[in-house]
């Protein structure tokens, strides 16, 4: 019987060291297989701080930019607002420096009238030559004088005050302006007031 138990443990050994072997072996394997997967995870989390690191840095940058981008376009909406401003205040100017002389030249004509009331010549010269210093004035601008007199009448530029019976004209024809229109630019600022041939 002795020999039957120690038959059945040699038997038994072989297996139970085979066995003892394969779960070392699995052991090892799932213990290689986790450091392995433990290396995998520690390089995927240092690869993904890297990436959201790079991605921060990204986002600053983008940030800046706006930020600098926004400044700039409010700095240069102020700007055209104050262009557009100082353009509307001092659009006239030009215009102002063209009048000043017909002033100073109407205040010399009062000047002399008041100086010698008889001398109504001199007066008249100057202000004619006053007259024509501001049309030449507004002429620099784009004003036109609407002078039809002798013409056909004309609905768009000119105003018919009254008809009166002529003949020496054709119907339809200017016989009197009683106020001459204006364009600015080619565009009808005052009708000329007339009168009409019948």
């Amino acid at each position: 019987m002795s020999k039957k138990i120690y038959e059945n443990f040699q038997k038994k050994e072989p297996e139970e060291a085979v066995l003892r072997d394969e779960a070392a072996e699995a052991a090892a394997a799932a213990e290689i297989e986790e450091r392995g997967h433990a290396a995998l995870q520690h390089a995927d989390r240092d690869e993904l701080l890297r990436k959201l690191t790079e991605a921060e840095q990204q986002a600053d940058e983008f940030k800046d930019r706006f930020l600098r981008t926004q400044a700039e376009v409010a700095n240069a909406s102020r700007r055209a607002e104050r262009d557009v401003a100082a353009a509307h205040k001092y659009a006239l100017e030009r215009f102002v420096t063209e009048l000043l002389p017909v002033i100073d030249s109407l205040e010399r004509a009062v000047q002399a009238a008041q100086e010698s009331p008889a001398d109504t010549k001199a007066i008249l010269d100057g202000v004619s030559l006053t007259l024509k210093m501001f049309q030449t004035a507004l002429s620099k601008f784009g004003v036109e004088q609407v002078d039809p007199l002798n013409e056909a009448f004309n609905p768009s530029f000119h105003e018919a005050v009254s008809m009166q019976p002529s003949p020496d004209h054709q119907p339809g024809m200017v016989i009197t302006v009683l106020q001459k229109g204006y364009l600015l630019n080619e565009r009808l600022v005052r009708p000329a007031m007339v009168v009409v041939a019948q």
